[in-house]
């Protein structure tokens, strides 16, 4: 009996489009949480203290909850970090899969972020516990399908040959 060994294909991450669907959807969650805490708390610079306050300490939370550049910058790029890695989380889960289980699986998986953040990583911020809400729930939600859709947008579908192994039967 011939045995017909060929090669078979995988798909490969598309870093690039992990990456920028990272910073769309990571300054789009800023951008809406900043809105939300305004909303509810009548500043827009909570949100971006509570992510500065991870690096700095939680001193830079008391009131005023004003501007300050520095706060600002800080808030910023660790909000941003955190949205390139938990995207790459996401883009590496759900990147098999096309456009559709890209939005719903990236909502699924933002739900489970918020149930982490706010139920569990809060322990060691406990600034944050106070923020769980519907409004932070839904955010969470549109960021991972943001952040996994996105992807499937710019994705350039690449396939590497992989070599079946033979089965010893």
């Amino acid at each position: 009996m011939r045995h017909r060994i060929g090669k078979f294909m995988r798909q490969v991450l598309d870093w690039h489009a992990a990456l920028w669907s990272g910073l769309i959807s990571g300054v789009i969650f800023i951008t809406l949480n900043m809105l939300l805490t305004w909303y509810a708390v009548g500043s827009p610079w909570v949100y971006v203290r509570m992510f500065a306050s991870i690096v700095m300490g939680k001193g830079v939370l008391p009131p005023p909850a004003s501007f300050e550049w520095g706060i600002f910058i800080v808030g910023t790029l660790v909000s941003l970090a955190l949205a390139m890695l938990l995207t790459f989380l996401i883009t590496s889960i759900t990147y098999r899969w096309g456009l559709i289980v890209g939005f719903l699986g990236g909502g699924l998986l933002g739900l489970a972020i918020y149930v982490i953040n706010f139920y569990s990583i809060s322990y060691f911020f406990p600034w944050f516990y106070p923020m769980r809400s519907w409004m932070m729930l839904v955010s969470h939600i549109i960021f991972g399908a943001l952040a996994g859709g996105i992807y499937e947008m710019l994705e350039v579908e690449e396939f590497v040959p992989v070599e079946r192994e033979r089965s010893k039967a």
